[in-house]
């Protein structure tokens, strides 16, 4: 069985083919033609171990993450197994697929949730996600800058955004400036609290909200999820139990009835995404099976030959 590093996937698969054949496993999904399995947490000793997968016969794969957690660092690995016969096919290292597949499935919500004119991005929180957002989004749309809030991040982080996404990149002293007049919002940090109030948000703007899959920590607060026409989400069986966005919400930041949707329902067009200008949606993930295992079995069909 075949070991698959970070290194070879970044060589191997780029944005837009993650882009692609994440879209065509939510479309899987949406039509019953795949499954996922939720995230297991194990904990002893302040070591975490995580565990989900998916099945996917359509894309030949079914598989599983695996990663540990200690001191908020977190080391992964995806086993994938054929379903044709169910031998297993490789191991991967699971960095360079978390980072692609996240951002990948950000953009595929924007692509139904966002303005297509969007030009302004906000970015909270600037590392490896947060970076991997901007490239994406800077990708996808036509952006004429960026406003990044995050305390940590050095001249030459934001420096070397600049450069790599092609457009203006500017560090900003609060959260408050860098989601003033933006099109798209991504907040992508460790925060326990919601990082500004809901009532910041331009009007027509997208918010991914992508940092946390912990039932105890918020980066949105109840005006923003009260603010929104519509709230995206990967699974309502695994977010409802770990976004704490969502599990922390009053009761009414999440109605009416129908504001709730999952990404697959987006994708398959049984519900319909932005309907006008002035609207703000949100896409609240967590991080799921399927997008591990469809990016996967993706990079093992670029590499099985080499």
């Amino acid at each position: 069985m075949r070991h698959i590093t970070d290194a070879m996937i970044d060589a191997a698969v780029t944005p837009a083919d993650a882009q692609a054949v994440l879209r065509d496993a939510l479309e899987r999904l949406g039509r019953g033609e795949a499954a996922m399995q939720e995230r297991i947490r194990t904990e002893a000793a302040g070591v975490k171990l995580s565990t989900l997968g998916a099945v996917i016969p359509g894309q030949n794969v079914a598989g599983a993450k695996v990663y540990t957690t200690i001191a908020g660092q977190f080391n992964f690995v995806i086993l994938l197994f054929s379903t044709e016969d169910g031998r297993p096919l490789a191991s991967f290292d699971a960095g360079a697929i978390t980072r692609l597949r996240t951002a990948a499935c950000s953009v595929i919500a924007a692509r139904h949730l966002a303005r297509p004119d969007a030009r302004r991005l906000g970015l909270l929180g600037c590392g490896v996600q947060g970076q991997a957002h901007a490239l994406q989004m800077s990708a996808a749309y036509p952006l004429s800058g960026i406003r990044v809030f995050d305390p940590y991040a050095s001249a030459d982080t934001i420096a070397a955004l600049q450069q790599r996404c092609g457009v203006p990149v500017e560090l900003c002293a609060t959260a408050d400036e860098a989601v003033a007049d933006a099109d798209i919002v991504v907040t992508a940090s460790r925060s326990t609290e919601p990082l500004f109030h809901g009532d910041r948000l331009p009007a027509g703007c997208f918010v991914a909200a992508i940092g946390s899959s912990l039932p105890h920590t918020r980066e949105l607060d109840d005006a923003a999820l009260r603010r929104a026409s519509l709230i995206a989400i990967e699974w309502k069986r695994q977010t409802l139990r770990e976004a704490g966005d969502l599990v922390r919400a009053a009761p009414d930041a999440l109605l009416p009835e129908g504001k709730l949707v999952e990404l697959a329902d987006l994708v398959t067009g049984r519900v319909a995404g932005r309907r006008d200008a002035e609207e703000i949606t949100l896409y609240k993930s967590v991080g799921v099976g399927l997008q591990d295992v469809a990016l996967a079995g993706l990079a093992w069909s670029r590499l099985a030959s080499h």
